[in-house]
């Protein structure tokens, strides 16, 4: 299944996110479709940038946000 998720990037104690589309068989980390946003929860306030467009494209062809990236769609004003 193809799923829509946070890829960890940053340093020790400074995480920064990478919003990317992968399939849910690969590693956090590892392999990745497409990266359609960054998620920056150490910036004052945090910010989340989003492709909405390839977004709205993935969640038609059938991906699935995990709830942590639903949340953050949602603040994003995407879903």
């Amino acid at each position: 299944m193809v799923k829509i998720r946070l890829r960890r990037m940053g340093a020790k104690k400074a995480p920064f996110y990478r919003i990317v589309v992968a399939d849910s068989r690969y590693p956090r980390d590892g392999r990745f479709i497409e990266e359609i946003g960054t998620y920056d929860p150490m910036a004052e306030p945090s910010t989340v940038n989003v492709k909405a467009d390839r977004v709205q494209e993935w969640i038609k062809n059938g991906a699935q946000p995990t709830d942590t990236v639903k949340t953050l769609l949602k603040k994003a004003g995407v879903l």
